[in-house]
């Protein structure tokens, strides 16, 4: 259906140079001489000749791939190409000239005639290809699309693609007319046609006196603190502020950068700094195995996938209790992603005998432990279920993966398992400790890591989707207290760096990701309000007092863990004594007989006492090492 309009396209092509290499050749004596051509020059303008040249050429130019690609769409890399064509060609066809010149006549074909005949023809391709794109790309109406005017901040890479989009794509009503950029050296070049006017110093001014109808974010590296400075810049000067995405974002999503134009959002203005994780030196121990994946719709493991799918998984085992999250990450995969070597398993990770059937039948070699309940206050009143789907499915994950000879496991842990305070820190403080006996078993060969980070900005139930949904209502922002700060992290920045501790594979080693400053959810309730285009006068902030289990400031580090660096320097290693097995064995089984039980203070009670007094292996000896 799709292949005539692609065939018509190139047999136009194709008779084009054909034509092209006729006047190449034909004009190449003309200039040459001013008066009348001897009889053999005649003889190499007759038809016979003509076709010896333009079917060579064309021959050679079908070789190079010259029609394998559009016109509209002919880059700079095309060009070098066309370049190496049309040189290929016209020595293939001046052989074939001399090769078949009339026996009778022994004169050559001039030199002034060949050098002619290539500049021409060089001239002619080069010329039409990159008229051909000026014409489709150039807007109705004039040389510069019609729509809203946007003042671009960054002439990088990104912002160069996007000014080319707006060009050719004439559906996104987009007018670019001016860069801004920090580099000196761009100031007053112009890019595509459109000029870099000055650096972001003098973005006020440039703002005040375009007036363009709004200003596009184009640096995917840019700082969270350039970013909020940026977007001041244009509100002061009441001019609405869109961006492209961060890098993570970039790099997870399309190719189309004109598609993933947004608002400005908080996530951006955070000020913390882009994470770089080369996904691709790292994934070696993910690239063509068997990843199982649990709480695989979840905020982390729904990203998790797609980042393993990106990084060459053979096949990923999808392990979720909840069906239409399961579904969901099924449906994007396969539909959206085209990967289609997906198993969903609708199923409680905690389900020993189902987990066994699972392993069984898709055996894994890579786990990622993901599953977990993590809102603190729902915990606080629902310890029994803290523990069993936190606690108790961590252990069944562990002996199920050791069992069936599980290459690598990787825990999702919490900056709340530090110095722990409410039953989410210590159900993964725990769990924190499972991994570790397990790891430090001679008779294991599973190499088990855990990964401890905070906050993970827009996950479900955290504070950002929160502040939404109340500003979108009218307000007011509920917030706990004023003093209150709370590490934060994107989720795709998250997810990477799990992906890059899970290759350092350190046998029980606890990784600790840099969270960078701590915010106050206070500043982040004021950004958002700003950010939403209201004012503090019509979207109020009241504060409602800490909730059961809060702490004021969350932490990262135990007392007594030393902080040694790895090979990556947004990630640390937290060094301690390695548990008590034996002790460990004996209170997890009290714990699992009181959740039989159903004894919620029981449970709660033993679960405090556990992680106030852990027994450690030379725990005396050690302590003084780390100190």
């Amino acid at each position: 259906m799709n292949s005539f309009p692609i065939n018509r396209h190139r047999l136009w092509q194709f008779l084009a140079d054909g034509v092209l290499i006729a006047a190449a050749w034909r004009l190449a004596f003309f200039l040459d001489f001013s008066h009348p051509l001897e009889p053999f020059y005649r003889y190499l303008l007759s038809w016979e000749f003509f076709v010896l040249v333009i079917v060579s050429k064309l021959a050679v130019f079908t070789l190079f791939g010259f029609y394998n690609r559009w016109w509209r769409y002919v880059s700079t890399r095309d060009m070098w190409g066309a370049a190496r064509g049309v040189s290929a060609a016209c020595v293939i066809a001046d052989l074939l000239v001399y090769a078949f010149k009339p026996a009778v006549n022994t004169q050559a074909l001039p030199r002034s005639i060949i050098v002619l005949d290539y500049l021409l023809l060089l001239a002619f391709v080069a010329g039409t290809r990159l008229l051909a794109r000026s014409l489709i790309e150039r807007p109705s109406g004039g040389l510069v699309a019609r729509g809203r005017e946007v003042l671009i901040v960054g002439a990088g890479d990104a912002g160069q693609l996007l000014v080319r989009e707006m060009q050719r794509n004439r559906q996104l009503a987009y007018t670019p007319v001016g860069f801004v950029d920090d580099d000196p050296r761009k100031k007053d070049l112009r890019i595509h046609g459109v000029r870099v006017l000055g650096q972001t110093d003098a973005l006020p001014r440039l703002l005040r006196e375009h007036r363009p109808d709004e200003l596009l974010i184009a640096m995917p590296s840019a700082t969270g603190e350039l970013r909020r400075k940026i977007v001041e810049q244009s509100r002061a000067e009441g001019i609405p502020v869109k961006t492209l995405p961060g890098l993570h974002e970039l790099i997870t999503g399309d190719v189309n950068l004109a598609g993933q134009i947004r608002p400005v959002q908080v996530e951006d203005v955070l000020g913390r700094e882009q994470v770089e994780v080369d996904l691709e030196a790292i994934a070696k121990y993910v690239r063509g195995r068997s990843v199982l994946i649990t709480g695989a719709g979840g905020s982390i493991g729904s990203e998790l996938c797609r980042q393993i799918v990106r990084l060459g998984a053979a096949k990923l085992v999808l392990v979720e209790q909840g069906e239409s999250a399961l579904y969901e990450m099924q449906r994007e995969l396969v539909d959206e992603r085209d990967f289609t070597a997906v198993i969903p398993i609708l199923a409680d990770c905690g389900d020993a005998a189902k987990m066994r059937q699972v392993f069984e039948r898709y055996p894994p070699e890579v786990v990622f432990h993901a599953a977990a309940y993590k809102h603190v206050p729902m915990l606080e009143t629902n310890p029994l279920q803290a523990v069993t789907n936190n606690v108790l499915a961590t252990r069944v994950m562990a002996q199920v993966s050791v069992e069936f000879g599980v290459e690598r496991f990787v825990f999702i842990s919490t900056d709340k398992a530090a110095n722990p305070k409410n039953l989410l820190g210590q159900s993964k403080a725990v769990c924190e400790w499972i991994v570790e006996s397990f790891a430090v078993r001679d008779e294991v060969k599973t190499r088990f890591v855990a990964v401890r980070f905070g906050n993970v900005l827009g996950s479900s139930g955290s504070v950002i989707p929160i502040f939404r949904r109340q500003i979108e209502r009218g307000g007011p922002l509920t917030v706990t207290h004023p003093e209150m700060t709370r590490f934060f992290m994107t989720i795709p920045e998250a997810a990477s760096l799990v992906v890059q501790a899970g290759a350092m594979g350190g046998r029980g080693q606890v990784y600790v990701l840099d969270m960078g400053k701590p915010v106050k959810i206070l500043d982040l309730a004021h950004q958002m309000i700003e950010l939403s285009g209201r004012t503090e006068e019509q979207i109020r902030i009241e504060f409602v007092g800490s909730r059961a289990g809060e702490k004021m400031h969350e932490e990262l580090w135990n007392e007594g863990e030393a902080v040694g660096p790895t090979s990556h320097p947004k990630i640390m290693r937290a060094a301690r004594p390695p548990i008590e097995q034996a002790w460990l064995e004996e209170e997890l089984g009290e714990l699992e007989r009181l959740v039989g039980e159903g004894d919620m203070y029981g449970v709660t009670a033993k679960l405090r006492t556990m992680v106030a007094s852990p027994r450690r292996v030379g725990s005396a000896v050690l302590e003084d090492t780390l100190h």
